[in-house]
Order: C-alpha cells, then structure tokens, then sequence
C-alpha cells in the first residue's frame, strides 16, 4: 500500500495559499439557530450544523480535522504527493462551496470523500495517459508468479502501464478495488454509485487490462 508522508503539509503554512471565502451574511433566524447550535451539549452536531449554515469557524474545524484522511483518499488515488497537496486544497474549497447540500444528520467523512473523488478523478481526466505512468502503481501491484526478477519486474511495469491507460473512472474504481483492496461497497460509496455499478466498473477494467497485457505479450 502506499504511505503517507510523517507530516500532513499545513495549508496554512506560507507553503500553500489557501484563500478562504469571506463569512457569508446570514438571516436573523440562521443567527438565532447558531446561537441555539453553539449552546448544545452535543459540539459534534454543532459543527456540522454550523458548517450546514456555512459558518466559517465551523468549516476550518472541520477542515482541521478531517484535512489529513482527506489527503490521505486523494493519494491513493493520483498516486502523486504534490497533486495531492493541491488537490486536497481544491477538496475543501469545493466543501466549502457545497456546504448547504450537506446533511449534518449524515457522517461528514464520507461525503467529503466523495467529492475529493471527483476531484481527484477530473484532475486524472485533465492528464494524457503517459503522463499516468510515473504514478507508483507497481510497487503496490501483487507479485507476479515469476522465477526470474527480472520478468517479474516487467511483469510489473507493464501492468501499471496497463492501468495508466484505463478509462480514468474505470482507473479509479480498479485502483481502490485491486489495488487497495476496498470492498465494492467502499468503492460504491467513495464514487457515488450503487454497489452494482461499481462492480461493473471493476469488471470492466479487469476486461480491459487482461486485453491490454495481452497484447503486450503477457497472459494474465
């Protein structure tokens, strides 16, 4: 599996900008119900309340919180740790701006996760299929049945250039599914689809590497 670096980058260090939206005016009712929100005794669903309402404390809480899994999805997913940084920025900013279709009776993480999926997934669609080749996507790929190291490296190399070339939607369904190993309900969710779709998807994908190594002289 890939690793995480030791340190998440602080987007609030000089090294990322991240410009925040500024506080949006409210009614005299949404005041009212922050104010109600910031009394209870349960701060969780305050926040994610608050957030609904598009408080800006409640969101930077939010995106301190959660800033480091969030980088952590987008990784897996790009397998680039720079993209992921600017992509994770990209993330919140979107969360920020889709703030009143949130649910707050609803966990915050997983629909974060999905809109870092859409994210991550039309910044592969922005990307020339050779220019996917330098994801590290062999060194996570199960090893090959091969005596020889170096066929085996081959075998390897010629896969993950398989994968670089896959539909970016099939790509990132075959990459939290055969990679990660995430069941068909987590790739479901994480891509907003039905559980169904989702295997489709993977199968799909395995349809087309076992063509792709195929023709490069590999029987899957």
């Amino acid at each position: 599996m890939i690793h995480e670096p030791d340190a998440f980058p602080d987007p609030y260090s000089p090294g990322i900008r991240v410009t925040f939206l500024p506080r949006p005016a409210y009614t005299s009712a949404e005041r009212e119900r922050q104010m109600l929100d910031r009394s209870s005794n349960v701060p969780s669903g305050s926040v994610l309340d608050l957030f609904r309402l598009g408080d800006l404390d409640a969101f930077e809480a939010l995106f301190r919180e959660y800033q480091r899994p969030i980088y952590g999805w987008i990784l897996r997913l790009v397998r680039d740790t720079g993209a992921a940084e600017d992509l994770t920025v990209e993330t919140f900013m979107r969360i920020h701006r889709a703030c009143d279709r949130f649910d707050p009776a609803r966990p915050f993480e997983p629909w974060a996760r999905r809109i870092a999926t859409r994210v991550a997934l039309d910044w592969l669609r922005a990307r020339p299929p050779e220019s996917a080749l330098d994801y590290d996507v062999a060194a996570d790929l199960p090893a090959p049945r091969a005596a020889d190291p170096g066929i085996a490296a081959e075998i390897r190399a010629k896969t993950a250039q398989a994968f670089a070339r896959l539909p970016p939607r099939l790509r990132i369904a075959a990459l939290l599914s055969l990679v990660e190993e995430q069941p068909h309900k987590d790739v479901a969710a994480a891509l907003g689809i039905s559980v169904t779709a989702a295997k489709l998807r993977v199968f799909r994908a395995v349809r087309l590497l076992r063509k792709d190594l195929e023709r490069q002289g590999i029987a899957p």
